[in-house]
């Protein structure tokens, strides 16, 4: 990612130009030439050198550290997706945005709940298991549950053996690897994270399978895939899977969708019918 000098010094001067000195907590005065705040104003918000800031918003400078960017989008009352495009331009990674954590949004829950027809499920981006619709409690039942301190479907698929019957022993080892490869990634993203080093401790020490991954260091973030899931009473269902994202930066959105004309639209309506009291009498 190579930094824009030319469209950071423009942002940078601009924002500037947009920010009055009471929205800065700073005095208006009366001998301003401009309405926004001068460059000396900004340096001493930002604690750092109006020289420096002169040379950032005249191309000049070379390319400035996150903590500098940190400090000058506080300065200049950056908004989050104002903050982003500042980091973007001095050619850095944005930011991890706000975390939600385990709570789920009044809108995530009516979405949910009006997608009557198609499996939904709303996941924590280190797998935990949040909110379902009751096509998806259909579909897999009592070892898929928003309930309990194991609710994480990493943990589950590792120590639990009973959520892997939902699946074809042959697609056991490309399941494990993409459950890992994934939660790679979102650890990376959360960096020093308390709850991210405390599910992979648990995690290596419960199963030598994902020891054994984790330590390959594959990545892969999960957006699209096809997977079967063998249910007990209406058969093997196959669906195309999307993780769609939500405002949160630690939640996504799954919708599983049979491929269109193939049978598993016909045992998708017959899950429908069946309902999720079906899936878990037949997990018991």
């Amino acid at each position: 990612m190579e930094m824009d000098r030319r469209q950071l010094a423009d942002f940078l001067r601009r924002s500037r130009h947009r920010l009055r000195p009471r929205e800065a907590d700073l005095p208006e005065g009366r001998h301003r030439r401009t309405p926004g705040l001068r460059r000396e104003e900004v340096a001493q918000l930002a604690g750092m050198s109006a020289d420096y800031v002169m040379r950032l918003e005249q191309a000049r400078s070379p390319q400035p550290s996150t903590q500098i960017l940190a400090a000058l989008a506080r300065a200049l009352r950056l908004t989050e997706d104002e903050r982003d495009h500042l980091y973007l331009l001095a050619g850095h990674p944005r930011p991890v945005g706000r975390l939600a954590g385990t709570y789920v949004r009044p809108s995530l829950r009516y979405l949910l709940d009006h997608l009557r027809e198609t499996p939904a499920q709303l996941i924590g981006d280190l797998g935990d298991l949040l909110a379902m619709n009751a096509m998806a409690e259909a579909l897999f039942g009592c070892v898929c549950t928003v309930r309990g301190p194991d609710r994480n479907i990493v943990w589950r698929w590792f120590t639990d053996p009973a959520v892997r019957e939902a699946y074809g022993p042959e697609e056991h080892e490309h399941h494990s690897r993409q459950a890992v490869a994934d939660l790679r990634a979102a650890v990376a993203r959360r960096g020093t994270d308390e709850a991210s080093a405390t599910l992979v401790t648990r995690l290596r020490a419960a199963s030598e399978e994902f020891t054994t991954l984790w330590d390959a260091h594959e990545v892969a973030v999960r957006r699209l895939s096809r997977i079967r899931v063998l249910h007990p009473e209406v058969g093997p269902i196959v669906f195309d899977y999307e993780v769609l994202l939500t405002p949160a930066e630690d939640q996504r959105l799954l919708v599983f969708t049979p491929p269109p004309g193939s049978p598993s639209v016909n045992a998708l309506g017959l899950l429908d019918l069946l309902g999720p009291a079906t899936a878990h009498r037949s997990h018991m």
